[in-house]
């Protein structure tokens, strides 16, 4: 009795203002869509991009007509190469499978470097990125290790370890947006960092070796360095000190023989002028000159017998 009572109020009309209702719900319901504030919307009719949407509430055709397909791409995302990150904080977690497959590469003086770096990146045309390519961060991928393949083999291994890890960085970063637009993937390559680069383990001790060899090769390089740059120096100083010394020297001997020549000159034109006279005046200046050496004075006369008493002159 109750059964036939509901199905007396079901009626034609009201079953068809339920429809009606149903449908203006599923209606709105599938006409408003959200876009966050990092994220851009792509709206496709029928599968065909038709327009963009930025941020905040907006309307489209609805029951499947068009579709909305939220892009963030205020976001940066990452890609890890030779490692994973399990957990990121204050102690970091790390995948403890072997992805050498990825970081092995062969340098340009043929030896191996364990390369891991880390490609950060961010989507900058979403249409590409939905239609260009089938699966852009598979394609993102295998570029970074081609260019970075690449990259490392035109730099020795010591390059690699030490001081080219920036420049390769930089080098990687360059070519890898170059193809990745060229692919029109609709990336943008923010950085690339050279996370950790060491030889293989199976060669790290022989590797340390070499090393050692080198800083040593290196370190004698530079004592020998040092020892000629102070001995050269000081021995080219003391050598002009020498040469400097005999060039006065001789200057002075020629410049004492030529007064000496000079005064001889002098004395003989006088000597021609007054014979007498001159040669007394050279005796009594060689007296004066050789008296004071003397120790004792005799002074012996030709015409007596026995010498004079011996002159006390010092005293």
């Amino acid at each position: 009795m109750e059964l036939s009572q509901y199905l007396h109020l079901i009626t034609p009309k009201r079953i068809l203002f339920v429809i009606i209702g149903v449908a203006v719900l599923a209606s709105l319901a599938t006409s408003f869509y959200t876009v966050e504030a990092d994220e851009i919307a792509v709206v496709l009719m029928f599968g065909k991009s038709v327009r963009q949407t930025e941020p905040g509430l907006h309307f489209k055709l609805p029951y499947g007509i068009e579709k909305a397909i939220s892009i963030p791409v205020r976001k940066v995302f990452k890609e890890e190469f030779g490692f994973r990150t399990l957990k990121a904080g204050v102690r970091t977690q790390y995948d403890t499978r072997d992805y050498s497959e990825e970081s092995l590469l062969l340098t340009g003086d043929l030896s191996i470097a364990d390369v891991e770096w880390v490609v950060q990146y961010k989507i900058k045309d979403p249409q590409k990125f939905l239609f260009s390519v089938r699966n852009p961060q598979r394609t993102l991928r295998d570029l970074s290790e081609s260019v970075m393949s690449w990259v490392i083999g035109d730099h020795t291994v010591t390059e690699v370890l030490t001081i080219g890890r920036i420049e390769i960085a930089g080098k990687v970063e360059q070519h890898l947006q170059i193809l990745l637009d060229l692919y029109e993937t609709g990336l943008d390559v923010t950085t690339v960092t050279l996370q950790d680069v060491n030889p293989p383990e199976k060669v790290k001790s022989a590797f340390n070796a070499v090393n050692e060899a080198k800083q040593e090769k290196e370190r004698l390089i530079n004592e020998a360095w040092r020892d000629y740059n102070q001995s050269v120096p000081k021995s080219k100083g003391l050598a002009q000190q020498q040469i400097s010394e005999a060039e006065g020297y001789a200057l002075k001997r020629v410049n004492q023989a030529q007064g000496d020549a000079d005064k001889f000159n002098a004395i003989r034109a006088e000597y021609q002028k007054a014979k007498e006279v001159t040669r007394q005046r050279l005796y009594l200046e060689a007296m004066q000159e050789v008296l004071p050496k003397v120790k004792e004075i005799y002074i012996i006369d030709d015409k007596a017998n026995t010498p004079i008493p011996i002159l006390q002159l010092k005293e």
